[in-house]
């Protein structure tokens, strides 16, 4: 950064046994972040930065982090995006954010769901509808896929990483779509971890989406909606077919710099579960937490702990993650 006065362009440094990435974004925000971990790298780190400032403009907007009035204003706003960002940096079976593809989960009965889908969507009056379970798009409307990188990523990992509520209404923007308009993302708890999300505009309201509504659509398919629940992390039927050739499940092979061995040394037999790589992103002892800078202003992100309770959305009053069709309970 002190270089760039003089046209040299660094994003990147290394010590000993840490790794230094930074960013900046609309020549407004920079954004830092550090790692002890062994074997990052920094296309990895790269793309955390790429998700943490789409979390930044998901829940306050672009206008307010590139045209900033007032630091303390800001650094009090972006406290609605802590959470999400928290959830970026620990260990997670989520892996959208190193893919930048969407986290889907296979149901047993997807036809049936996406049928019932489709039906409430036009209900409702919104064309954006999904099913997500724990961060995982269980069913999606049509238009919902075509949500560009990085909302559609964001948006299920956002409903993931909220307190459970029976019903929300959270302003949010698009990173890619909309990213100075905020819509609104609503989320209505059918089951306890099975959420049902609209994106839409002023309309409709939260109130018309009663549990009558809800019990039309979604009470004759309790049995596959508990089903879904109970694919767990594995996100996939049990008995669910796979080619012969499939060792396993893998990741873009971007997030390795090679794939031969060193020189010198013997190959090893590939094996599925050696497929995948570690996902968590634990902080060392040693090394600070990702940094927030602006000139001027630095500060540190806070913990999850920190971050409780934070957040901006209206929700309904009631018990907490309940569901909201009749009948069902904790």
């Amino acid at each position: 950064m002190f270089g760039q006065n003089l046209d040299v362009q660094l994003s990147s440094a290394r010590t000993e046994d840490t790794i230094v990435v930074w960013k900046s974004f609309h020549d407004s925000i920079t954004l830092i972040v550090l790692s002890s971990e062994e074997g990052t790298s920094e296309l990895r780190l790269e793309r955390l930065l790429q998700m943490i400032f789409g979390a930044m403009v998901l829940l306050v907007g672009l206008e307010e982090l590139t045209n900033i009035r007032n630091v303390e204003r800001l650094k009090k706003e972006l406290r609605a995006s802590y959470r999400l960002i928290d959830s970026f940096l620990v260990d997670s079976e989520l892996i959208g954010d190193l893919t930048q593809c969407v986290d889907c989960m296979v149901s047993p009965e997807g036809s049936l769901l996406q049928e019932a889908l489709s039906g409430f969507a036009e209900a409702a009056g919104t064309a954006f509808v999904s099913l997500v379970v724990s961060g995982r798009v269980v069913a999606a409307t049509e238009s919902w896929w075509r949500l560009g990188t990085p909302e559609a990523v964001l948006l299920p990992w956002l409903v993931g990483s909220l307190p459970p509520q029976a019903a929300r209404d959270y302003p949010v923007y698009l990173p890619h779509g909309s990213p100075t308009v905020p819509h609104r993302l609503l989320t209505l708890t059918l089951l306890p971890g099975l959420e049902l999300c609209l994106l839409c505009g002023p309309r409709p309201p939260l109130s018309q989406l009663d549990p009558q509504l809800l019990d039309r659509w979604w009470q004759p398919l309790l049995d596959p909606l508990r089903a879904c629940l109970s694919l767990g992390p594995r996100a996939l039927p049990a008995g669910f077919p796979l080619h012969t050739d499939i060792l396993g499940p893998g990741h873009d092979p971007l997030f390795f710099q090679t794939a031969a061995p060193p020189p010198g040394t013997k190959a090893l037999p590939l094996h599925g579960g050696a497929l995948g790589k570690q996902r968590a992103f634990p902080w060392a002892a040693s090394a600070p937490p990702p940094l927030l800078l602006r000139p001027g202003h630095c500060h540190t992100l806070p913990t999850r702990a920190r971050a409780a309770g934070e957040g901006g959305e209206c929700s309904l009053p009631g018990p907490g993650a309940a569901s909201l069709l009749p009948g069902i309970g904790n």
